[in-house]
């Protein structure tokens, strides 16, 4: 788990959360995290799915989350996540922008359905359309997932979102 200017109320702050199994979706999560330290007036702050909770989504203005698809549908540790989060995010009022980085072996669409689906509960609104990179891990995987972090935390620096 990567923390980068932790404290700072002042600036806004973005949350990625990934999961990885092999390794790629911590890769794109990386390459988002690069693309969005473009933007200097943003706090962003990268954490496992399985680390992240409702204090660290309460800090954050914006969500990436980064996933895998498995047997076309949500992996099982991102539904976690959001399954853990859900209710308390609801009490505390949380609402917030969110984008969605999705790695898929086949088509991706089941996984992203059952992402948007849960993440309208929250409410949370979408910011971006979700990015589906098919296929291993390559330079275009790479160059998608910092152009989402940085449009991401611009939106965030602007108050688009």
């Amino acid at each position: 788990m990567w923390w980068i200017n932790p404290g700072d109320t002042s600036m806004k702050s973005l949350l990625i959360s990934y999961h990885s199994q092999s390794g790629t979706c911590a890769q794109l999560a990386r390459d988002a995290w690069r693309g969005a330290q473009q933007e200097a007036d943003v706090d962003v702050t990268v954490l496992r799915a399985w680390d992240a909770d409702t204090q660290a989504l309460s800090r954050a203005h914006g969500l990436l989350l980064v996933m895998a698809e498995n047997s076309g549908a949500l992996c099982g540790t991102m539904k976690d996540f959001l399954d853990r989060t859900f209710y308390p995010a609801i009490a505390r009022g949380l609402v917030m922008p969110y984008a969605l980085l999705i790695s898929a072996g086949n088509d991706g669409r089941g996984a992203q359905r059952q992402a948007e689906r849960i993440l309208s509960g929250y409410p949370f609104v979408p910011a971006a359309e979700p990015v589906i990179l098919r296929g291993e891990w390559c330079a275009a995987h790479q160059q998608g997932s910092e152009e989402l972090g940085q449009a991401f935390a611009a939106g965030l620096s602007m108050g688009i979102f």
